[in-house]
């Protein structure tokens, strides 16, 4: 019903996406354009779905393709103190290995982050060359895993500290609440090179729809 309703892709081989909901106390979804102090968008990003899904079930030769994410409780924002590290490793040298020591390196931020929150994710599951399962054998991976509550380790909203619970979808009603977003991270491709894609995003009556692909831009360099 929750598929028909917003009219959402099929996938590559016809099946309707797999649809977890999440929930949680707060949820920081950063915007890349504040450096000093963090900022949330008002709804989860699909980075941050593809994270909580991954944490609840991954395969090397599958990945999950958001398309849509549903919100369920009314946007509610607060501000708190968070310590942070000022000097951050690029994501390549962190790919490599380098570490920074954030004892030394610590800092005191702002942050705007979300309270009480409630998102239904809908998400199509793609198998990559040499995989030994099809698409509908993952998906009913993932769908006994929501079920039983089994995750390989604990999902969160945006920061570790923001930890969230999962469940099989219910009929709970999405907000009426349209808005523009702004730009959006769409996906991040750790490469090596890493690259990242892009999209505008907007809130429709409630739903943000996920492109199938974002524009590349270069990745941001830390302090510019």
């Amino acid at each position: 019903m929750i598929e028909k309703a917003l009219s959402l892709p099929r996938s590559r081989d016809g099946a309707p996406p797999v649809v977890v909901q999440v929930r949680g106390d707060a949820a920081l979804f950063s915007r890349p354009e504040m450096k000093a102090e963090r900022l949330t968008y008002p709804v989860m990003t699909p980075t941050a779905a593809r994270g909580v899904l991954e944490a609840i079930f991954w395969k090397p030769y599958m990945s999950y393709r958001v398309v849509a994410i549903e919100v369920l409780k009314p946007i509610r924002q607060f501000t708190v103190r968070r310590n942070e590290t000022h000097r951050v490793v690029p994501l390549e040298a962190a790919l490599r290995g380098e570490r920074v020591d954030t004892a030394a390196h610590r800092d005191q931020r702002n942050a705007v982050c979300l309270r009480d929150v409630a998102y239904r994710i809908h998400a199509h599951i793609e198998v990559k060359p040499g995989a030994k399962h099809n698409a509908a054998a993952y998906r009913d991976q993932v769908r006994r895993r929501v079920s039983r509550g089994a995750c390989f380790h604990q999902p969160f909203l945006g920061t570790k500290e923001f930890s969230a619970e999962f469940g099989d979808p219910d009929d709970t009603p999405r907000i009426r609440r349209s808005e523009d977003l702004g730009v959006m991270i769409h996906t991040i491709h750790f490469g090596p090179p890493v690259r990242m894609e892009w999209f505008t995003a907007r809130l429709e009556d409630g739903v943000l729809y996920v492109p199938e692909r974002g524009i590349e831009a270069p990745v941001p360099s830390v302090g510019a």
